[in-house]
């Protein structure tokens, strides 16, 4: 059982958004009153975006990456932005291994080690990570949700420092309900939550099991945000589509009830 008890409600943009439609949305949000203090706003923007949001965002929005670079520094990195880069702009939060760049999109996608790697650049730098694991629907049916989930995990383990983690949320977005508005039940959703903080338990420490925020991501809404926070071993979302609308604001808003 998780004794966090502040939220990181988590909204992914994916490539979504125009110049006006980035303006209406912190319009909604800056005009949504007050947060509850038990919930930590991210919002991953794509990168085009960034420094918009960034402006427009009231200060307690932060801003997220939606990537972060393989390769450290300035240089010969064609179309690549590297943790230096971001933190440089004030972005202080990224995503790493999302399951859309894990798959590919139409040609091979990122390794677990890849994501490691991705994700150690960017805490060395100052930036906090929420870093996607979860399983496909044949991995689900076929009972090797763990099984997938602790390769992910291994990849994180390799490339961090117990230190490290500190800065890391994981997210887990059971790839079978990331917008296809099937969600995971809430049993199922903290069954996999449990496990895999058990794995960190025994595979890194029991502080950091104890201590890291474990966020459920997978067609999380304001209909069902509820009865998810409501599970022991789930603190918080990382939300796709709903982040884009108004009912982002009811999600925020489900830690405080």
């Amino acid at each position: 059982m998780s004794k966090i008890t502040r939220a990181l409600i988590g909204g992914n943009w994916k490539c979504n958004g125009t110049v006006a439609s980035v303006k209406q949305m912190a319009e909604v949000l800056n005009g949504a009153g007050a947060f509850p203090a038990t919930s930590e706003v991210v919002i991953a923007a794509p990168s085009i975006h960034l420094t918009t949001c960034k402006s427009l965002f009231r200060p307690d929005i932060a801003v997220a990456s939606e990537d972060v670079g393989y390769k450290r520094g300035y240089g010969a990195f064609t179309g690549e932005q590297s943790a230096e880069m971001l933190f440089d702009s004030g972005i202080t939060w990224t995503l790493t291994g999302h399951s859309e760049r894990r798959v590919g999109f139409g040609y091979p996608g990122e390794t677990s080690e890849v994501v490691g790697v991705k994700t150690k650049n960017a805490i060395d730098v100052g930036m906090s990570v929420i870093a996607c694991i979860g399983e496909q629907l044949s991995d689900r049916e076929g009972g090797k949700t763990m099984d997938v989930c602790a390769e992910q995990l291994n990849g994180l383990k390799a490339a961090l420092a117990e230190g490290d983690w500190k800065k890391v949320v994981i997210a887990y977005e059971p790839v079978w309900a990331i917008g296809t508005g099937v969600t995971a039940s809430p049993q199922q959703a903290q069954e996999t939550h449990a496990e895999i903080r058990t794995w960190i338990s025994k595979n890194i420490s029991a502080s950091v099991a104890d201590e890291t925020r474990i966020i459920y991501g997978g067609s999380a809404n304001a209909k069902n945000c509820n009865e998810l926070y409501a599970m022991d071993d789930i603190n918080g979302f990382l939300v796709g589509g709903a982040s884009l609308k108004a009912e982002f604001i009811d999600i925020i808003n489900c830690t405080a009830k």
